[in-house]
């Protein structure tokens, strides 16, 4: 297997980078890099760096090491702590890309390889991912929910269930002539299975709940023209994303804006003006309106003081618009 490495801190100008090396070569990285072997596992060493070939010094580091299986990935593992600069970072990184058997690991290898040496199951690796993209409490309490691998649990003990049901079914069709084989005994799990089923349908229901938690609540503004959706669309936001002004039908296409709201992720989206209308442009943008009302999982219907919403809903051009308003 090969020695893979990358940059596993976040692209930019940063104080510090963390530079990672796992495989079975990894202590290479350390000797050609810092002219030393790796020190004792778990323990940070103040190291030079220098280019393997031309002996430029390149960063000093803090140099890591974490021996197999008591790493992430569950190989012998390096890291590199060096000053975050976009150069000394690319300069690291090329160094050991010129180091024999070293190659640039893909978008989540190390993870993968992580899961295929048994440090964790495929739902707690997804809840590592959703923990990285978290922006909101909601989604960072989620992800580390799943990390604690409470799902990756309870799908192994239905599955225990699953052969146990499977065992008895069995049983009853190969020693279905055997007198000491109850007869029906096959369908004396059928209580069983029926439990099973509803556990596994209320887990899908809440699913669609952390679905809305990592993708963010999609919550439509819709209304007749100057009703004010652009105005409090920039109120919510705290600041302008939408033009406001007095002329009616500015706002021809969905403006969406990204909001953390209580610790829940929402994506609020003000729409065209709703009004029958013989422009091309401005039909598309009612049209869009509609489209987006179909599918938010909440819609804000805003009218002025002097409307009757019931009234506008029928006389409007509210089309098919079905979310909960």
């Amino acid at each position: 297997m090969e020695t893979i490495f990358a940059l596993s801190s976040g692209r930019g100008k940063a104080g510090v980078a963390v530079i990672r090396v796992s495989g079975p070569t990894a202590h290479q990285a350390v000797v050609a890099l810092s002219g030393r072997g790796p020190g004792p596992a778990r323990q940070a060493l103040f190291r030079t760096l220098r280019d393997p070939q031309s002996g430029e010094t390149l960063d000093q580091a803090l140099v890591l090491w974490f021996a197999g299986p008591a790493s992430f990935t569950g190989e012998d593992c390096a890291e590199f702590q060096i000053h975050g600069g976009p150069n000394v970072v690319a300069s690291v990184l090329s160094a050991l890309g010129r180091l024999d058997g070293f190659r640039s690991a893909q978008a989540g290898e190390f993870t993968r390889r992580a899961v295929e040496n048994g440090k964790f199951d495929l739902t707690e690796a997804e809840g590592i991912g959703d923990l990285i993209e978290a922006e909101t409490e909601a989604q960072r309490r989620q992800a580390l929910q799943q990390m604690s691998g409470g799902l990756g649990a309870r799908c192994a003990e239905w599955r225990q269930r699953l052969v146990k049901v499977l065992a008895y079914v069995e049983a009853d069709i190969d020693f279905v002539d055997e007198d000491d084989v109850p007869e029906g005994l096959s369908l004396t799990v059928l209580p069983f299975v029926v439990a099973l089923s509803e556990e596994i349908d209320a887990l899908l229901a809440d699913g669609t709940r952390g679905e809305r938690v990592r993708e963010g609540i999609e919550v439509a503004i819709i209304g007749p023209p100057n009703a004010g959706k652009s105005s409090l669309l920039n109120w919510l936001a705290r600041r302008d994303v939408a033009i406001v002004s007095e002329e009616a039908g500015t706002t021809r296409d969905v403006v969406e804006v990204r909001l953390d709201l209580g610790g829940m992720p929402v994506i609020l989206a003000d729409t065209a003006g709703l009004r029958e209308t013989e422009n091309a442009i401005e039909k598309e943008g009612v049209k869009r309106a509609l489209a987006r009302a179909d599918t938010a999982d909440l819609t804000i219907l805003l009218i002025g003081g002097d409307q009757d919403p019931n009234e506008f809903l029928k006389s409007g051009p509210t089309g098919s618009a079905s979310g909960p308003t």
